[in-house]
């Protein structure tokens, strides 16, 4: 196996998002690129990556690899990629191998771990409500919500869009249809704003936001950059009230 990014900046952004959720991953590579599902410790929440092979300069891949990973230590070494570093990964035995190259030719070497459970798929369900609308804009709603409270709940319309968050004081944001995409009958839902504020750092590798809930169901948000897709899925919350 060997792999080569000219540009590691998307691939170490999105493991600098997962890791703050996630620890120890299964590493997929297949024929069709990179990518992992990942459950939190706490089974509320699920993660997703992919990036297709032909986003690699080099993707060399004889057999499906599954590498079991601490992520905490992958972020670390792609955290030294600077601007116009290159990266590339080798698996060797045991180990993984990770080379940057721009002015000088660094190498890292990083354990392979044995990371229990089965391969797992990202869910692919229905939703009542499907919003699509600016990241940056969501970033902004989520920590307004956070000033407030713990918890955050979603409303949506055919017309209309809200999120709201109520503890001794609370917080809420209303859109149209006019000002973002709309697909929706009437839902609510309400959601962990400590998740939540992890997942809304996919902003910095996407402009736009894609959210989907159902009522009372888990929600998923996506964040599309080009042919890149970063993915989480909450779990709602059980209690009424803030």
């Amino acid at each position: 196996m060997m792999l080569k990014l000219d540009d590691p900046k998307l691939f170490a952004n999105i493991i600098s998002i997962i890791s703050e959720l996630v620890t120890e991953v299964r590493l997929k590579i297949t024929k069709e690129g990179m990518g992992l599902v990942a459950i939190d410790p706490a089974s509320v929440a699920m993660a997703y990556f992919h990036i297709p092979a032909e986003l690699f300069s080099i993707f060399e891949v004889e057999k499906d690899e599954v590498l079991g990973i601490n992520l905490d230590n992958l972020h670390s070494v792609l955290r030294r990629c600077g601007l116009g570093s290159s990266l590339t990964l080798e698996k060797h035995e045991n180990t993984l191998r990770l080379g940057i190259h721009d002015k000088i030719k660094r190498d890292f070497t990083l354990a392979l771990i044995s990371v229990e459970g089965e391969d797992r798929e990202f869910p692919k369900w229905e939703f009542t409500s499907v919003i699509k609308m600016d990241a940056q804009a969501f970033v902004e709603v989520i920590e307004d919500c956070m000033v407030v409270s713990d918890a955050c709940t979603f409303f949506a319309e055919p017309n209309k869009f809200s999120v709201e968050a109520r503890g001794l004081n609370s917080a809420r944001a209303e859109f149209s249809s006019d000002e973002i995409e709309i697909y929706s009958d009437t839902s609510s839902a309400r959601f962990s704003l400590e998740y939540l504020s992890k997942f809304v750092k996919g902003a910095k590798i996407a402009s736009r936001v894609e959210i989907n809930f159902s009522d009372n169901k888990p929600m998923r948000i996506n964040f599309p950059s080009g042919k890149v897709m970063l993915s989480f899925v909450l779990a709602p919350r059980v209690e009424q009230d803030d």
